[in-house]
């Protein structure tokens, strides 16, 4: 009986002393400003600022992405591997890791599970559920992995988010249609992808604008999975079975939206959208038309930030636990080839991938050039 109670007594001990060790692996609590605190802005008055205990490098990274079947998910891939080429980058990269899992949530977990069995100093993640990361998130914390959210963040204060006011784009989005559809009328939501922090902020703060405006609406959702394709067809079936509309908010996929008004030969009606290359295109030919735009969002380069995130806390520098990044807005009638649109790039290209106070500026090239492949 007493053997028993000394060995229960030295393996609490042991479990106490593990689980200390454990905690003392995360990142300390400390005060600002961020080290580059231009760049590292935080998210609010209240936010937390993160000390990492300091690594020294070079660093393995991984990025651990989930959906990939769209323009903007296959270019923010890209842009994370042009910016893991970059000299200064490169020298403090020993490995950096490309995995994208798709709508599989546990595949996306698993992912992120092998690269802390494996060792990797960070990994920076575009989550495709906000809430069932949990136990990987511990157990990166444990192991002292710094893990960097962006995007698609994660519903948690023990890893670095970095991301825009997805909510405050939707309320964008519905002040436009307010303003511009100044007696309420039907509109058309063409959403992203089902259960993403994104689809569900951005359409949260939508309704929210359009249920305060005082005005009478008939909104119709449809998914477009943020995809020209996609977008495009279900624009095509909800114009054929609730249409006409008077107006249409679209998260993405927004040129296979124009186009499917254009095939149905549906009027130009103000458009809240995103930032593709070719929306803004048709922007700007059809503004006289009655295509509207607010064209807004933040380019797949936000990878490129979450990515100095996870470094600059790899070097012990203090870093907010919560990024706030800008948005990059084009409304109507302020469309400029050159500058807020390029004739001569892809339709599929977004604009908007710089950060200037972060140092980040990406032309289509350095972009375009790399593949969307796992690596």
């Amino acid at each position: 009986m007493i053997k028993s109670l000394v060995g229960g007594i030295v393996a609490a001990t042991a479990f106490v002393m593990l689980s200390s060790a454990a905690m003392a692996a995360g990142p300390e609590v400390v005060k600002g400003p961020a080290a580059e605190p231009d760049c590292f802005a935080p998210w609010a008055a209240d936010t937390q600022f993160f000390k990492f205990p300091k690594k020294a490098g070079p660093y393995r990274i991984a990025l651990a992405n989930g959906y990939i079947a769209n323009t903007w998910r296959i270019q923010m891939v890209q842009t994370a591997k042009a910016y893991a080429a970059q000299p200064d980058v490169a020298k403090k990269l020993k490995e950096f890791k490309v995995v994208s899992t798709g709508e599989d949530v546990p595949a996306q977990i698993s992912a992120i599970n092998n690269f802390i069995d494996s060792g990797f100093d960070a990994i920076v993640v575009n989550a495709q559920n906000p809430t069932a990361f949990g136990p990987v998130i511990k157990r990166a914390r444990e192991a002292g992995v710094v893990l960097v959210a962006f995007d698609n963040i994660l519903d948690t204060k023990d890893a670095i988010n970095v991301n825009v006011d997805q909510k405050g784009l939707g309320a964008l989005w519905g002040k436009w249609l307010v303003s511009h559809v100044p007696n309420g009328g039907k509109v058309l939501e063409v959403r992203g992808v089902a259960g993403t922090s994104v689809d569900t902020d951005r359409h949260a703060g939508i309704h929210e604008v359009l249920d305060g405006s005082g005005k009478k609406w008939e909104v119709t959702e449809v998914v477009g999975k943020w995809d020209d394709g996609v977008a495009q067809k279900a624009t095509a079936d909800a114009i054929a079975t609730n249409g006409p509309f008077d107006g249409i908010t679209g998260q993405g996929g927004d040129t296979g939206i124009v186009q499917a008004m254009m095939d149905a030969k549906h009027p130009f009606v103000p458009f809240g959208g995103e930032t593709e290359n070719g929306f803004r295109k048709f922007c700007a030919a059809h503004a006289a038309d009655g295509l509207k735009c607010s064209s807004a969002g933040t380019g797949p380069a936000q990878v490129a930030v979450a990515i100095k995130t996870a470094i600059a806390a790899l070097e012990g520098n203090v870093v907010p636990q919560s990024v706030k990044l800008p948005l990059a807005i084009v409304e109507d009638p302020n469309f400029k080839a050159g500058q807020d649109f390029f004739p001569d790039q892809s339709d599929n290209f977004f604009v908007g991938n710089s950060f200037p106070t972060c140092g980040i500026n990406f032309s289509a090239q350095e972009i375009m050039g790399q593949s969307k492949e796992n690596q």
